[in-house]
């Protein structure tokens, strides 16, 4: 029995109004619009200029304590993940401060006093940090409690970067108890892998340093990254997670499955998704590793690939089963170099395939191609879209096992199976995804050009009721010193 009796029993979801079509954006940069709407998706949302990590998680959990009934005051575990935090010291406890003003101004009783507040940061991969440590704490010492994870961030890439089309901002709140009502975590046979990669992608402080903050004390918060070499070290990474979880699955489960017979009877794989293209790769990767370690059945469906591709089926498995030095590359200056070539060769071939439809997931994925990268929302994102899509075609998935694979640059990733609750269905429909697209504004050439460069005048639009916003940033201009301190508002 690898279940925990711990998991998830609801989501909720906050976007950003503010939307970029794709399509639109392709006319104005010239990028090619097919291209685009195959590798990375149809549109990305950005935060408003009165908006941030802070306000986004503060307005997704609102809605899941609304929309799930929560009594705030069992809530003994309030986790964010983010790597767009802009608070060098405190965490989750601002987004508790801003909820419990906004409960108390409802006449409802707050979040309780005796509520840890910690917040996770490791790239995109923070949020699912913070739930594998929200499922620790109900284990131990809050297992009569409740636990919140949030995972909120703001995807932006300079103008005229390969980034630009990848960007997004949100958030995702996830209710987490003892006998969930959604999906029941099985970390016993979960994979883990974590190495340093040096400039894969990262936010050194340095780069603010000359920086001017805006009306609300918004730097740019453009990543150092390294796009061909990023892409390696996903791919090195979800292979090493993967492995992590065979190997866990070959040991604990009676009968245990082989590692591609595991992932053929899954009923979904929801992954990190920087873009789609990104994400089918570390599928069919995962696949083709799992066929290297199967039978001789699994080596021969690995050879016809191979052999669609023009790639030899043993080079191919000793190349998967390598395991680089992918931080070499750095030392050597070589980050251009590709350290999967003929797994890449065979991955072009393999999305030509009836396998490649069955493996990956169509559940919430029209939904997520429309709202980009949202770092560590991302995951939990495509979680939350797919699970209400599933309830709402009506499908049959009690006691199915789906596949959770986070990633966060720099470098690490997890692989977390999780088991379909009997009666899922009705906590799958209080998600509200759908309902959180609704009403974009999308932008035009310049509105864009003026909310990505921090131009803050004319660029807030309608405020939807709700939802938290920044009301002042402080200055020293008081009895007490609140430089620079964010200041929120609720509007109800």
């Amino acid at each position: 029995m690898n279940r925990t009796g711990i998991g998830i029993s609801g989501f909720s979801v906050y976007l950003p109004r503010h939307r970029v079509r794709l399509a639109d954006w392709c006319g104005w940069t010239g990028d090619s619009w097919d291209k685009v709407r195959t590798v990375i998706g149809s549109g990305f949302r950005m935060r408003g200029p009165d908006e941030n990590a802070y306000t986004m998680a503060a307005t997704a959990v609102l809605r899941l304590i609304d929309r799930y009934g929560i009594d705030p005051e069992r809530v003994g575990f309030l986790a964010l993940g983010t790597e767009s935090s802009t608070d060098n010291s405190a965490g989750a406890v601002i987004v508790k401060g801003m909820l419990n003003d906004a409960l108390r101004q409802q006449g409802r009783a707050p979040i309780s006093r005796a509520c840890e507040v910690p917040e996770f940061k490791h790239a995109c991969l923070g949020g699912v940090y913070a739930l594998k440590s929200a499922a620790r704490y109900l284990a131990c010492d809050g297992r009569d409690r409740l636990a919140i994870v949030v995972s909120a961030d703001v995807a932006e890439y300079a103008r005229g970067t390969s980034g630009e089309p990848t960007q997004g901002a949100g958030a995702v709140a996830m209710l987490m108890s003892a006998n969930p009502a959604l999906l029941d975590l099985e970390l016993p046979i979960a994979g883990s892998a974590s190495d340093y990669r040096g400039p894969d992608f990262r936010k050194p402080f340095l780069r603010f340093m000359e920086q001017a903050p805006g009306a609300f004390a918004q730097p740019r918060d453009f990543p150092v990254f390294n796009g061909k070499y990023s892409t390696t070290c996903y791919v090195d990474e979800v292979l090493a997670a993967m492995r992590g979880l065979f190997e866990r699955v070959r040991t604990r489960c009676a009968p245990a499955p082989r590692p591609a017979e595991f992932l053929r009877e899954i009923a979904a794989t929801f992954l990190h998704r920087p873009y789609q293209r990104m994400a089918e790769t570390g599928l069919i990767m995962s696949y083709l590793l799992a066929l290297t370690l199967g039978d001789e059945e699994d080596r021969a469906e690995l050879a016809r690939y191979a052999s669609a591709a023009g790639v030899d089926t043993q080079d191919l498995t000793t190349e998967l089963g390598a395991a680089p030095e992918v931080y070499q590359l750095v030392r050597e200056g070589t980050l251009g170099t590709e350290l999967y070539p003929l797994a890449t060769e065979v991955t072009r071939a393999f999305r030509q395939t009836p396998m490649f439809e069955h493996l990956m997931t169509p559940l919430g994925r029209t939904a997520v191609q429309d709202i980009g990268n949202l770092y560590s929302a991302s995951l939990p994102a495509w979680l939350a879209a797919g699970m209400e899509d599933a309830a709402a075609q009506g499908m049959s998935l009690d006691g199915r096992r789906v596949l959770a694979l986070g990633y966060g640059s720099g470098d690490a990733a997890e692989a977390i199976p999780m088991r379909v609750v009997p009666g899922w269905e009705a906590a799958a429909r209080n998600i509200g995804f759908v309902e959180a697209l609704r009403d974009p504004v999308d932008l035009d050439e310049s509105g864009y050009a003026r909310l990505h460069d921090g131009m803050t005048a004319g660029t807030a639009g309608p405020r939807p009721p709700g939802v938290f916003y920044i009301d002042r940033v402080g200055t020293r201009d008081r009895p007490f010193d609140d430089h620079g301190i964010e200041y929120y508002r609720f509007e109800a």
